[in-house]
């Protein structure tokens, strides 16, 4: 039966959430986006920023207002009144600079992808339970109000079977960009590809067979990726993105009972509208468009696991981030995609 309204984000009461202090590894665009959040929206505290660049550092201290500087990671992590450490640093730093604060004893929220791969992601869960810490990926979306009640329309069956799912994410970057540094573990499948993979387990688990076609960007870096996924459902995927062109970033899933379609860019907050399979009804999600504001989703979240002594996130935990990578490898696998890390540790073997 098709439902008279759509359900109500299930968010962490204020009061279940702990103050944590907070240090950020590597200051960089979407590290001022979280801090924004943070400071404006939450009431956690900002204690310590580290980067390689001191003037990098210190600009990105004083912008907000954070009393400890360093220049050298290892140092931030001999605090002692440091409880988590959110990790903005470059894919291919994501997982060395785990290990090194889960070594420190300090709970982790590490910025999407959690690791170059799998194998990576399975060596930082480890150590997070060997440590008894919350190592909690920053899948922002996932944290969201828009994102929950897509959960519960999933669970509570309102689309029937699902059968197909179509999404993309493409966006226009100029040369420059890290994105084309091979050196920088570059190409779309980490960065714009991750939020189509992450959706499509959400919805319909990992997937049972994958196909993939992509096209390089030279110098050892994909450019553009279609996945198409089998899941156990009978689910369809049907997945694209790329680094040469801006695409409508939109998705569609669609149910034997109602189809749902969210306007590009389908993981940020926005819209979305739910229609009955024989369009005589409809539902509309409608929030403000503010982007990484909602950032401060996540903190609250990771913070409310923390005072919950939880070591894993319900929202997210890290079965569906394995399931994630491991989905990403295989794409990668089929398109030649090896990072150089990768390549490294595989002639070191030889």
């Amino acid at each position: 039966m098709f439902p008279s309204s759509l359900p109500v984000p299930r968010l962490p009461s204020e009061k279940a959430i702990p103050v944590l202090r907070w240090g950020i590894m590597g200051p960089g665009w979407i590290a001022e986006h979280f801090a924004r959040a943070l400071k404006e929206h939450t009431g956690q505290q900002l204690v310590a920023v580290a980067g390689r660049n001191r003037a990098k550092v210190q600009a990105f201290a004083e912008r907000w207002t954070i009393p400890a500087v360093f220049s050298c990671i290892d140092d931030m992590l001999l605090m002692n009144d440091l409880d988590a450490i959110y990790i903005a640093t470059p894919h291919n730093h994501h997982y060395p600079d785990g290990l090194k604060a889960l070594s420190a004893g300090k709970h982790v929220l590490i910025e999407k992808p959690l690791a170059l791969n799998v194998r990576e992601g399975e060596a930082l869960q480890t150590l997070a339970r060997q440590k008894g810490l919350l190592c909690m990926e920053g899948m922002w979306c996932d944290f969201t109000p828009k994102y929950d009640v897509l959960r519960q329309l999933i669970t509570d069956d309102v689309l029937g079977d699902i059968h197909t799912l179509i999404a993309d994410h493409g966006e226009f970057f100029t040369p420059d960009h890290r994105i084309f540094n091979a050196d920088l573990a570059g190409g779309p499948m980490l960065d714009l590809g991750s939020y189509l993979v992450s959706l499509s387990v959400m919805v319909a688990g990992a997937p049972v067979k994958i196909q993939s076609s992509g096209q390089s960007a030279g110098d050892n870096v994909n450019g553009q990726a279609s996945m198409l996924f089998e899941h156990a459902s009978g689910m369809h995927s049907v997945l694209n993105t790329t680094l040469f062109s801006n695409t409508p970033g939109s998705a569609v899933i669609a149910g034997r009972n109602a189809t749902l379609v969210l306007a590009g860019q389908f993981y940020a907050p926005g819209g979305f509208v739910l229609t009955s399979s024989q369009g005589r009804q409809s539902l509309c999600w409608e929030e403000p468009s503010n982007r990484y504001t909602q950032l401060y989703h996540e903190i609250q979240h990771f913070s409310w696991c923390v005072g919950q002594g939880l070591k894993d996130s319900p929202v997210r935990p890290m079965s569906t981030v394995l399931m994630t990578l491991t989905a990403m490898d295989t794409v990668r696998e089929q398109l030649g995609i090896v990072f150089n890390e990768e390549q490294q540790s595989a002639d070191s073997k030889s």
